[in-house]
Formats: structure tokens, C-alpha cells, sequence
């Protein structure tokens, strides 16, 4: 299984959209394999889900994440564990030991609202 971690200076990173790095993981029979840093390359938003998804990424443990990222992720396949800080490591060991839960519920409420608003919601732009 391959886990995408929302990433900056060793922690979960806390807003899922502004995202520049990823900590991917590859976890098997309960432990964490091997792990990479992969730069967003300036993606944002709910082009993130088409970004992890083409790297094979199944789950993502991230701190905030809007409602429209949630859906995208969702649309992706990928399982989420939202509202997490501390330690990215940490976090993907205990998903990978199974004392992780998934957690889909948006819980960003800061965005800038630059790509819409809660009335004008953004749109989704899918990739391939």
C-alpha cells in the first residue's frame, strides 16, 4: 500500500490545499517499507487527488482539508485521515500498525476563498 502525507519540516503539514510536499510511504505487512519526499510542483487544490492517484497513492493522512478536496480524494478512490499533526513519520507508522482511523471530514474552515466561495463553490477540473 502506498500513503501520501500531507509534509513540511517532518510534520503533517495542516492545510491539505497549499500542500508543496508529499511524504509517500510504502507500507507492507504492518510496517513502513520505504518513504520519498515528492514536491507538488505548484499543484493545489483538488488537482492534488489526480496527482496522488497517478503515483499510485491509495491513502492520505493530512491535517485541514476542505469539502472540496474531500470529494475529489473520494472521487480518486483514496481512503483519508484527516485532522492530524505531529510527527509525519509517526502518523504513517501508526496507519501502517492499524491505529490509525480513516477520517473524511472536512475540517478547514481558513481557506482564502480565491478559488470560490461557500455560495460560488470551486470547480473541479479532472484529470485524465
Amino acid at each position: 500500500m502506498k500513503t501520501a502525507v500531507c509534509y513540511e519540516n517532518g510534520q503533517v503539514f495542516q492545510h491539505f490545499g497549499h500542500t508543496e510536499q508529499f511524504k509517500m510511504y510504502t507500507i507492507e505487512d504492518g510496517k513502513v517499507i520505504s518513504s520519498e519526499i515528492v514536491s507538488t510542483g505548484g499543484t493545489g487544490h483538488e488537482a492534488l487527488a489526480g496527482f496522488l492517484k497517478e503515483r499510485g497513492v491509495s491513502s492520505l493522512i493530512c491535517g485541514g482539508i476542505g469539502g472540496g478536496a474531500v470529494a475529489a480524494l473520494t472521487e480518486a478512490g483514496l481512503t483519508i485521515y484527516a485532522g492530524n499533526s505531529g510527527d509525519a513519520d509517526k502518523a504513517a507508522e501508526a496507519l501502517a500498525s492499524g491505529n490509525l482511523k480513516p477520517n473524511a471530514a472536512a475540517n478547514c474552515s481558513h481557506h482564502d476563498h480565491e478559488h470560490g466561495t461557500e455560495h460560488n463553490p470551486p470547480v473541479f477540473h479532472h484529470i485524465g
